[in-house]
């Protein structure tokens, strides 16, 4: 591996837990206060289980970042990059709608953006790279699942 693409990754993985680290400092302190005081549709995980399911799935939005940015540059290549990081600014930006400012209808608004943009970055990873785009589908999942969610909770709490 040349020291380029060792550089590449540690940036990739940085980006991705900075993203994590953000969105945590505004969903941890609400979890056992105002998150667990909300009526919550019977398909709710428990709450132990979100910590493990993103830190997986930042990992593969990490290597699926990787496999892109590692190919030859282009505009397309460029593109799908700044989708990539426009979906990640809105999931950081859903933790704070959601958690931090406790506003479930904003939350609801921005996860559905959210959803579209990894729509968008997953079509346009698929076109430079198979393996990052199937790296974006458990994530693209998650997030359907999260605005189903999401919008169960606004329903359940007027």
């Amino acid at each position: 591996m040349k020291f380029e693409d060792i550089v590449k990754l540690v940036v990739v993985f940085a980006a991705s837990f900075l993203a994590a680290l953000l969105g945590s400092l505004f969903t941890i302190p609400n979890i056992p206060s105002w998150y667990v005081s909300l009526n919550k549709p019977s398909f709710s995980p428990p709450d132990w289980l979100f910590g493990p399911v993103w830190t997986i799935l930042y990992i593969l939005m990490a290597v699926a970042l990787y496999l892109i940015w590692r190919g030859p540059k282009s505009k397309q290549r460029d593109s799908a990059i700044a989708l990539y990081a426009a979906q990640l600014i809105m999931n950081v930006l859903w933790s704070i709608a959601f958690f931090g400012l406790h506003s479930v209808l904003l939350g609801l608004a921005l996860i559905l953006v959210l959803f579209v943009l990894l729509l968008l970055t997953t079509y346009e990873f698929y076109k430079i790279s198979r393996p990052a785009a199937y790296a974006m589908v458990p994530y693209m999942l998650w997030v359907g699942f999260a605005a189903l969610l999401n919008g169960a909770i606004y329903l359940l709490n007027p």
